[in-house]
């Protein structure tokens, strides 16, 4: 997984990525109530907001960090948008985007660590 300094991950196969939010994000926000999930053919860029999430404690954008199409998104979250802060690496994910650039400025998972770490100090 590559991840980027808003707390947001990519999973990238090939020309897919599976995008979420991180633990730390989760953490962060506490029990998400509400997530606005972005329209299934829509182009995002990196650093772009996909959606939206609002927890018991902030809103908050939820940045992509990749460049492409939407082409999947976890309806499961409308229904029970706390699963992306119970399992952000697995059935928490938020939407699958086929990438129509190749993704740069990603952090791997130490370098993500460190910052994630110098936030919580």
């Amino acid at each position: 997984m590559k991840y980027i300094p808003t707390h947001q991950w990519a999973k990238i196969e090939g020309d897919m990525a599976t995008v979420g939010i991180t633990a730390y994000a989760a953490k962060a926000l506490g029990e998400a109530l509400w997530i606005e999930l972005p329209a299934i053919g829509a182009s995002v860029k990196r650093g772009e907001s996909l959606g939206e999430i609002e927890s018991v404690k902030t809103a908050a954008d939820i940045t992509s960090p990749v460049s492409g199409e939407i082409i999947e998104v976890n309806s499961s979250l409308e229904d029970d948008p706390a699963l992306c802060g119970r399992d952000p690496y697995g059935k928490g994910w938020i939407a699958k985007i086929r990438l129509t650039e190749p993704p740069s400025g990603l952090l791997g998972a130490d370098e993500y660590e460190k910052l994630a770490n110098k936030q919580t100090r």
